[in-house]
C-alpha cells in the first residue's frame, strides 16, 4: 500500500462529475488498484475514490497546471468504464509505501459465521438446483464466503452478512472481478445475502447486476417454518 499526504485537488468524471478544491488530504493507493482520497473527517468514508480494476498513471503537469503550482498529475482510469479520477498534487507532505501481505480476512461474529455455515448446508435456499462448490473460496484479495453453481452450472459467488451495507457490496464486487479472470468460472454471478439489506446497498447491488437475498436465520436453523405463518 502507498500512503501519500499532499496538498491536492481532485476531479472525477464519468457516471457523475465531482470536484474537490485544493486542500491537504490523505491519498491511499492499494495493491488491488483502488485509489481513495480521504480528509481528516468523515469517519472511514473517502471523499472520492476509484474502485478496482483501475490503472494509475503519474504524469507531468501541463503548462496550465504548472503555472497553478501543480507538481504532479495523477490519472486513475477505470478498466471497464470511462470513469476517470484526476488528482493534481501541489505539495507532498509525506509519501511512503509498505507491503502489507495477504490479509487473513475479518473474523466474523457468531451469527454471521453461522449464517454462512447454514446457507452452505441449505444452498437451494438461493434457488432450485443450486449446489455448493466450497465455502471460503480463495481469491487473490481474500476468500469469498461461498462459491456455488446454479441449475445451469454457472458459477455464483455469495457474500454473507448479518446486516448488508454498501461496504459488503463493494467487497463482493472486488471478489467477482477477481473470479471473473478465471476462465473455468467466468462469467461469475453475484449474490449478496443477509438478514437485513440496507436500501442503499440494495440499489448499488442491483445497479451492478448482483442479486440480493434476505436470509431468515430462524428458518435456516429449523426454529421457524415460514409456511405455517399466518402473515
Amino acid at each position: 500500500m502507498r500512503v501519500v499526504i499532499a496538498s491536492c485537488s481532485v476531479d472525477y468524471s464519468g457516471r457523475l462529475d465531482a470536484h474537490l478544491s485544493r486542500a491537504t488530504r490523505l491519498i491511499m493507493v492499494k495493491a488491488d488498484g483502488s485509489v481513495l482520497v480521504h480528509s481528516d473527517g468523515g469517519s472511514y468514508k473517502p471523499l472520492n475514490w476509484m474502485s478496482p480494476p483501475a490503472r494509475l498513471a503519474e504524469l507531468e503537469p501541463d503548462d496550465d497546471d504548472r503555472e497553478a503550482g501543480v507538481v504532479a498529475r495523477w490519472e486513475v482510469r477505470a478498466a471497464k468504464t470511462e470513469d476517470r479520477l484526476v488528482i493534481r498534487i501541489f505539495d507532498v507532505v509525506s509519501d511512503s509505501s509498505v507491503e502489507l501481505g495477504v490479509d487473513p480476512g475479518l473474523t466474523k461474529d457468531g451469527v454471521e459465521a453461522h449464517l454462512q455455515e447454514l446457507l452452505a448446508e441449505q444452498i437451494e435456499v438461493l434457488g432450485s438446483g443450486y449446489r455448493l462448490v466450497r465455502r471460503e473460496h480463495p481469491t487473490p484479495i481474500g476468500p469469498v464466503d461461498i462459491l456455488a453453481r446454479d441449475a445451469e452450472g454457472a458459477a455464483v459467488a455469495v457474500e454473507v452478512k448479518r446486516v448488508g451495507g454498501i461496504d459488503g457490496v463493494e467487497q463482493l464486487t472486488r471478489y467477482l472481478d477477481m473470479l471473473d479472470r478465471d476462465p473455468l468460472l467466468s462469467p461469475v454471478q453475484g449474490v449478496f445475502a443477509a438478514q437485513q439489506i440496507k436500501p442503499q446497498a440494495r440499489v448499488l447491488a442491483q445497479d451492478r447486476g448482483i442479486r440480493c437475498v434476505v436470509l431468515d436465520y430462524d428458518a435456516l436453523r429449523g426454529m421457524d417454518d415460514p409456511s405455517s405463518r399466518l402473515f
